[in-house]
């Protein structure tokens, strides 16, 4: 399909804002777009019945589809498929991730594999399944994989008019938050709990929960050169907001719904819940539905990114967000005054979501069905996909014989370190995978097996945004075998 160049500056559009769509394809009610982490010319394009479109090349081709399946439903109000995260390695796993709805209005959120990254795919397999018996709305509908690796997830509230479950605040229900797991296939639920989660005493599943207090996070994202974490939170009846959290800054942030919303005091602020000493995180940014600079018609935001295209010169560093109702494509600083806030002159009706590839160009989806880029005045190709610096992961053991049956302690450590830590490292015994776990602040991880016979040992780390994958050398644990004495006689 040839790209058709779409050019929607409206009249008193910035003149440093000079920017246009460009149209990737039409699609049916489309919902999110995302592009291989290596391969930012492979573009994926969700659609709320349950497909998954491929775009390369012009063409446009089915990659997946769940439409289906007895666990997809997408329901009468806001469900169905609703975003999907490809791992980081994915270019060799296959490994990809979906958020979508079922038939009892549960959300699902669950792995598909395709063989080297293309098909043909694997079934369904649940990571998570989060009960939302009551209402069909308030989703939340966001899958990404953060920059250490983990991967993030966002619930709403359940649905219905000022958090009628309580559900935001608490911390026995998974409605309302920020999620945080680590897919691992070989563990016993598909995922294990990374490090650092701030709630590691909980039972499963809500030790994953990493932030509360939210309405509808429906879509979320991290600024892809600071590694900052900004959530699009839809409001009730007043106040739209963006929340923020710097790089480390966020386990257990409390984002105040539905004690408050936004900065004003919200429905439920004279509940149990909301009193004594609870320590909210103010929104970086709110707006009311009725202000002017949107005509007054706004109702329900639609969360960005910041802006790292440097095709896109004007935006670079603002972070782009937008309203369901109001259509305007608009930008702020992060962490400035709500003055910085202004419109680019553009306008998406209806819009459904954002979406970036590894090029950090930015895609806007819309419910007519448009799937458009936003281009720069030069219209610069994009350049080749970021390249990733070599890394090294080294392994040694604490004693290189151990007794039968007894544990040796093994220690692998990665280099560089920079903006690693937390990274999950696997160890493998021969082909089998014994275990996961995080690098701690100096890179290292440490495991103890059992030993019963001679065995090989490998650690591996997986590629990530700035990193190769990268694997240690053979380690060799060996038995220690008693010498037997014998005695003489004179």
């Amino acid at each position: 399909m040839a790209a058709a160049v779409v050019l929607l500056a409206l009249a008193g559009a910035s003149a440093a804002d000079a920017a246009s769509l460009q149209q990737v394809g039409v699609f049916s009610l489309p919902m999110y777009v995302t592009s291989a982490p290596n391969d930012p010319n492979r573009l994926f394009v969700v659609e709320r019945g349950g497909r998954i479109a491929q775009v390369q090349g012009g063409v446009v081709t089915t990659f997946a589809d769940i439409s289906e399946s007895p666990k997809f439903d997408p329901g009468s109000g806001e469900g169905g498929l609703q975003s999907i995260a490809l791992a980081p390695d994915f270019g060799t796993s296959g490994r990809f991730y979906l958020y979508f709805t079922g038939p009892e209005k549960e959300i699902h959120i669950a792995e598909m594999r395709a063989a080297g990254g293309s098909a043909p795919l694997s079934s369904l397999h649940d990571l998570i399944e989060i009960p939302h018996p009551e209402q069909s709305n308030h989703y939340g509908g966001q899958l990404q994989f953060g920059p250490e690796g983990a991967l993030y997830i966002s619930t709403g509230d359940g649905g219905g008019g000022n958090d009628p479950f309580r559900n935001a605040q608490s911390l026995s229900s998974l409605l309302g938050k920020i999620l945080r797991i680590d897919p691992e296939p070989s563990s016993l639920f598909g995922y294990v709990v990374p490090a650092g989660n701030p709630y590691p005493g909980l039972p499963a599943p809500y030790d994953t929960i990493w932030n509360r207090g939210l309405r509808n996070p429906y879509r979320f994202s991290f600024d892809s050169e600071k590694g900052a974490l900004l959530i699009g939170d839809v409001g009730q009846d007043e106040r739209e907001e963006v929340d923020y959290a710097p790089p480390g800054a966020a386990p257990g942030a409390n984002y105040g719904w539905a004690c408050r919303e936004g900065r004003m005091i919200g429905p439920k602020a004279g509940e149990p819940e909301c009193m004594g000493s609870p320590s909210f995180v103010d929104p970086i940014f709110d707006y009311a539905h009725d202000d002017p600079g949107d005509g007054g018609s706004r109702c329900a935001i639609v969360g960005g990114y910041v802006v790292r295209d440097p095709n896109l010169p004007d935006l670079f560093g603002r972070y782009l967000y937008s309203d369901y109702c109001g259509g305007s494509l608009r930008s702020f600083e992060p962490n400035k005054s709500d003055a910085t806030d202004r419109s680019t002159g553009l306008e998406v009706p209806f819009i459904t979501s954002f979406g970036t590839d590894t090029c950090d160009r930015i895609y806007v989806a819309s419910e007519v069905g448009r799937v458009s880029r936003l281009t720069g005045t030069d219209n610069v190709a994009c350049p080749r996909a970021k390249p990733r610096a070599q890394a090294f992961i080294g392994i040694k053991a604490q004693n290189g014989r151990v007794k039968r049956n007894k544990r040796a302690q093994i220690t692998a450590f990665v280099s560089p370190c920079a903006g690693r830590r937390g990274e999950p490292v696997k160890l493998f015994r021969g082909r089998a995978h014994l275990g996961t776990r995080h690098l701690d602040r100096a890179c290292s991880v440490r495991f103890r097996p059992k030993i019963n016979r001679r065995a090989n040992f490998r650690a591996m780390i997986s590629e990530d945004a700035n990193y190769e994958a990268a694997a240690s050398r053979r380690l060799t644990i060996r038995i220690l075998h008693h010498k037997r004495h014998s005695r003489h006689r004179n």
